[in-house]
């Protein structure tokens, strides 16, 4: 559901663009190279490039499920691709923009191959926790080196890895900070919030990008280099324009003419997950290869569900094709649209909320505004519009005003006021058809009602134009309807429909029923633990557990705190910083690994129980002085809770 949030996102501006008769074209492209790509494909027994064809008509399939329309949705593993790849890179080494060194990396004897940091595994040499990861730590938030792991391991076969020293190749992208402070600094480019995390990189100083990678390697082969490979993020962007050079069909002319020349427009829509791809290393690799830098990089945060990070264990690990199978795509696009604005943060999906919002501002405003006067009541008008009056074409003209408001927001990707004004002008419609009541009038004044359903349709056409980025289906049933055999845009708000025959109505949509949502979580949930490999009950060993004295015991003070601030730790997403109110010792700063199980803003006012004695130790983020104490791990983390009567600074006895 990740994916198809930025899907939908973009859907939108795309529909909008279209809306006014723009020229713009849809591109997206599967992420194809890696070594987790390789591996899996491994573990399946296939080849990549049929792992690879596979979930990209998997991806296609879903993403088409929601009404996404692409113009084009290729993959990065094209002719078109590698092709750029090379040309661009080669570019860049042309220019002096590329350098060579060794680097020291872990490499598995048993695998024959270099070891990313993620493959490399064991005791984190901070905290003691066991296997993790060999950059960072779940459990303290720690990064490091993978050779600072203990007890490392390869995670593929177990094997301890070696040191091997191996030529890399660098971007310099160094070279390009002059470059990129202007392009962050241009107001269109990117929005406040990016451009202060940029300015904080900037400010550490731009380090040289590694843009290679050992065989074996699924991805590219590097121009005049010997099993070096290009690294992911090199030709995964380029993909946006292999795939527009696809959809060209070769013509460079056409391509060259988005790609090159700056009275066109570029809009990127991604996920704050990988910004620093996105505003750095891209527009420096397309200035240092001749290519023009974007127009627009659109930054969204991430989904949650009820509140939640998305969870197979709780069920919330929401899949698109378990959604579609029970629920409507229309319903998800209005209710997401309705919590997108131009900013990067995190959107929750609350089903109660999910609900609530389409039944009464989705179905009981715009649908309803259709449904009441164009069924029954039409039918003993022979099905026909009459004219407008002085006072219908009043209410059209207070909804064609908001016109410029509408195309503003969409513009400027404030879904969320698009959405609130549109509510807000069904309602006036809506209050116009309530006080004339066509349903009493035709019994006594039949063309009193017929004007009464003539203005109530003209306006749910207007409206139909507003949201028909968002919902497509529903605009184009609402114009079939009306006997207009087109799709709605923009350049429709200024005529009226008078006098003329309306079709037979057909439902638009229904109201969503809870039964339809949790019949959607518990397949999901059954879908999510059947998908989990089953794996023998480990006896926990108590041998060699390590005995304290008393003496040892009173040196850890326990104390009951309240939590009073929390927050994301920008840059790490399994941290959460909180304040602690310690009662007599004050408050401490801490940085928690709970971000799988506890969201920021279910902490607060929180009384747990937390090591208060703690040295301080600096981390990247800040100081961290104070740990609370928990049990389990990942989304199974639960910390300790006082059980009654608990004050901030109570010693633990």
């Amino acid at each position: 559901m990740g994916h198809v949030l930025e899907a939908i996102q973009t859907d939108i501006y795309v529909r909008y663009q279209k809306s006014l008769g723009n020229e713009c074209y849809f591109f997206c492209a599967d992420d194809t190279h890696g070594t987790p790509i390789m591996l899996a494909a491994r573990k399946e027994g296939i080849s990549p490039e049929e792992l690879i064809d596979r979930v990209r008509t998997e991806h296609y399939r879903d993403l088409s499920g929601f009404l996404v329309e692409y113009d084009n949705y290729y993959t990065t593993n094209s002719e078109e691709n590698r092709i750029l790849s090379e040309e661009i890179y080669l570019s860049l080494k042309g220019k002096g923009h590329i350098a060579e060194r060794e680097i020291e990396q872990a490499y598995c004897d048993t695998d024959k191959m270099f070891l990313p940091d993620r493959f490399i595994k064991g005791t984190c040499p901070n905290c003691g926790t066991q296997d993790q990861y060999g950059d960072s730590c779940e459990n303290c938030g720690a990064t490091y080196s993978p050779k600072d792991l203990k007890d490392s391991h390869c995670s593929l076969c177990g094997t301890p890895p070696v040191s091997r020293n191996s030529k890399h190749i660098f971007f310099k992208l160094g070279d390009f900070e002059k470059y990129l402070s202007n392009w962050v600094e241009k107001d269109s480019h990117v929005a406040e919030g990016v451009r202060k995390k940029l300015k904080e990189w900037f400010e550490a100083g731009l380090q040289d990008w590694d843009i290679s990678r050992d065989g074996p390697y699924f991805g590219f082969k590097i121009p005049g280099e010997t099993e070096k490979y290009f690294y992911v993020w090199l030709d995964a962007p380029i993909g946006y324009m292999a795939s527009s050079l696809n959809y060209f069909k070769g013509d460079r002319k056409k391509f060259d003419s988005f790609w090159k020349d700056e009275k066109t427009e570029i809009s990127h829509f991604i996920g704050k997950d990988i910004l620093y791809f996105h505003t750095l290393f891209w527009p420096a690799t397309l200035e240092g290869g001749g290519y023009r830098s974007p127009t627009q990089v659109h930054v969204h945060g991430f989904i949650t569900v009820n509140g939640e990070k998305m969870s197979k264990s709780r069920g919330t690990f929401i899949k698109a094709e378990g959604y579609l199978k029970h629920l409507d795509p229309e319903h998800l696009r209005f209710y997401l649209a309705g919590k997108l604005g131009p900013g990067m943060d995190d959107l929750d999906l609350s089903f109660d909320d999910y609900t609530a919002k389409v039944n009464s501002d989705f179905v009981g405003n715009f649908v309803n505004l259709v449904s009441r006067v164009a069924t029954s009541i039409l039918d003993k008008l022979d099905r026909t519009l009459g004219s407008l009056d002085t006072e219908g074409k009043k209410i059209l003209d207070e909804l064609r005003s908001s016109e410029p408001k509408i195309r503003e927001w969409y513009e400027t990707r404030n879904y969320t006021r698009v959405m609130k004004e549109c509510s807000r002008l069904g309602d006036i419609a809506n209050k116009y058809v309530n006080d004339l009541a066509p349903w009493i009038q035709i019994k006594s004044d039949a063309e009193a009602a017929r004007k009464t359903v003539t203005v109530a349709l003209n306006a749910a056409r207007i409206l139909s134009i507003y949201l028909y980025p968002v919902l497509p289906k529903s605009g184009e049933k609402v114009y079939k309807i009306l006997g207009i055999n087109k799709k709605p845009e923009f350049a429709d708000l200024a005529s009226d429909l008078e006098k003329t025959k309306v079709s037979v109505y057909e439902m638009i949509t229904k109201r969503v029923e809870e039964k339809s949502i949790q019949t959607m979580l518990e397949e999901n949930t059954l879908e999510t633990k059947s998908a989990q490999p089953t794996t023998p009950a480990v006896t926990p060993k108590t041998e060699g557990v390590l005995e304290i004295s008393i003496e040892d015991l009173s040196k850890v003070d326990l104390r009951v705190g309240k939590i009073i601030e929390a927050g994301p730790v920008e840059g790490a997403d399994k941290l959460v910083q909180v304040k602690l109110d310690l009662g007599p010792l004050g408050t401490k700063n801490v940085f928690a690994g709970i971000k799988a199980s506890y969201q920021p803003q279910d902490l607060l006012g929180l009384t747990i129980v937390a090591v208060a004695n703690l040295k301080p130790r600096k981390m990247k983020f800040g100081v961290s002085e104070a740990m609370l104490l928990a049990s389990g791990e990942g989304e199974s983390l639960s910390l300790f809770v006082p059980h009654r009567g608990a004050n901030p600074g109570d010693k633990l006895k």
